[in-house]
């Protein structure tokens, strides 16, 4: 029988980290035991606005302590694998923020270790608890566009000042299509299926002290012959946004995840409706990181024993296909994807 009531700890305390703490506060049968972090001013900060007397610098001491049952880890990319897989051999769940992992091989790794304890491994892709794109996946789902021809989803960021503490998001290994890019290419794998072969482009001419690509575009073939693109850019002079779109048969539904309408082109024949005329405008809640609805899943997997929302398979096919883009902007090529083994 699963616990009524479990001790979870967030291990960063960045603006993300904190939201995930809010939403631990706001979720019934999660006890928000402890926050980590190495930067002491966050720490504090996270401290006194969280009212949350438990907080330390070194994160190891929350693996050890027997009191904590989960944790959730809001870290730079690269600490992933080791902070995953340390709090799994330790018999505590875990939600591991986007993206899983920076190679397919660190995730495959996290999924090992999953696998040989028995652990919980939920991975954090927001966009599937962002109204806008849940509300757009239902509506596809139950056929209000037809059959889908063609989808596309962009991540424009500009990451000028966002190097992130101590330059964490300036690494080589850390592609814009993975750290960035894993949101709409994930957003498109969850409404259209598993890509089979990408092909992708990149140039660099906005952040030149950056070590890659600063915009790309790939474009991929998508099961049942529907094509898709995803457009990538961090250097980008503009406001934040997730454009996306989706041509079906019957309709076509234009969005984004700080909207607060949906332009859905429906064609109805009984109304004598057509595809020029103006769109209907549904309303939605703009909540595009909505990390409370994240921890009510992540709950609800651990309090109900329930199979993880976004398992691990889900985080590394994502990784998988972005990991692709950027070996066919190196390769000039197509490439096929080679998705994690199922289990």
């Amino acid at each position: 029988m699963a616990k009524k009531n479990w001790n979870v700890v967030v291990i960063g305390c960045g603006a993300m980290a904190k939201l995930h703490m809010k939403g631990i506060k706001a979720t019934e049968g999660a006890n928000l035991y402890g926050i980590c972090d190495t930067h002491a001013e966050r720490l504090e900060t996270a401290k006194r606005e969280l009212e949350c007397e438990l907080a330390i610098d070194n994160w190891k001491q929350f693996v050890e302590d027997p009191a904590v049952d989960a944790a959730v880890i809001v870290t730079p990319d690269q600490m992933h694998l080791e902070m995953t897989s340390a709090f799994l051999k330790a018999g505590k769940a875990v939600l591991c923020e986007k993206p899983m992992a920076l190679t397919l091989e660190e995730c495959e790794e996290m999924r090992r270790v999953e696998k040989e304890t028995g652990g919980k491994l939920m991975i954090g892709q927001i966009c599937r608890c962002t109204p806008s794109f849940a509300l757009v996946k239902k509506m596809i789902d139950e056929g209000r566009l037809g059959e889908l021809m063609f989808v596309e989803s962009e991540y424009a960021h500009n990451y000028t000042l966002a190097r992130g503490i101590g330059d964490w998001r300036v690494d080589p290994k850390r592609h814009a299509v993975i750290g960035g890019g894993c949101h709409p290419i994930d957003l498109l794998r969850w409404i259209a299926g598993n890509p089979t072969e990408v092909y992708a482009y990149g140039n660099h001419k906005s952040l030149l002290d950056w070590p890659t690509d600063d915009t790309t575009i790939a474009i991929m073939k998508f099961p049942n012959d529907v094509m898709g693109k995803v457009f990538v850019s961090t250097g980008c002079k503009r406001n934040y946004t997730m454009r996306s779109v989706f041509y079906g048969t019957k309709g076509t539904i234009i969005c984004d995840n700080s909207n607060r309408e949906i332009q859905l082109f429906e064609n109805n024949d009984e109304l004598g409706k057509k595809y020029h005329e103006d769109p209907q405008l549904i309303p939605v809640v703009v909540n595009n990181h909505n990390a409370t609805e994240e921890i009510r899943n992540f709950m609800d997997a651990l309090l109900n024993d329930k199979p993880m929302p976004v398992s691990s398979f889900e985080g590394a096919a994502t990784v998988a296909v972005c990991c692709a883009a950027v070996e066919s902007i190196a390769a000039g090529k197509p490439i096929q994807i080679r998705y994690p083994e199922e289990f």
